[in-house]
């Protein structure tokens, strides 16, 4: 695995720079490659933690970290997304493993609650996620809610 640099800021931490990354990477993975139906941004990012993969100056892969109340009475992890071309190099497994070590950190050994793509429901469960819904729609894709209670 290449040698990439991690870091998580408060939405009012990042720099214009950084947030254009994130606003890009988004815009790539939910927007043009998975063609979600509804809008992107949301207010809640700014009362998010933001977690960034970089590869030298290019923002590989990207999560962000919801503390409980935000979306549901539980913390949350959302949004996570690795560019195409960095796929198939472990980053997605590094990615959630560093958001939920992040997650702890900041809210506590509490549950999690992810909102996740129904065919990602291994790779969740990989990490301690149990699938708590029936499968529903979310900007055009299959999705269900999971549920990871603390060790």
């Amino acid at each position: 695995m290449m040698n990439f640099r991690i870091e998580y800021k408060y939405f009012d931490q990042l720099s214009l720079i950084e947030l254009y990354h994130i606003w890009d990477i988004r815009d790539e993975v939910f927007l043009e490659e998975q063609k979600c139906t509804e809008k992107e941004t949301d207010f809640k990012d700014l009362q998010c933690y933001h977690l960034m993969i970089w590869d030298k100056e290019i923002l590989v892969a990207y999560a962000r970290l919801l503390a409980p109340g935000l979306s549901y009475p539980e913390a949350s992890i959302g949004r996570i997304a690795c560019r195409m071309t960095y796929r198939g190099q472990k980053i997605g497994k590094l990615l959630l493993k560093k958001s939920l070590e992040f997650s702890e950190e900041l809210f506590g050994n509490i549950p999690i609650k992810i909102s996740a793509q129904a065919h990602l429901e291994k790779f969740y469960g990989n990490f301690g996620f149990q699938k708590i819904s029936d499968i529903y729609l979310e900007s055009g894709i299959e999705h269900i809610k999971m549920l990871r209670n603390p060790a």
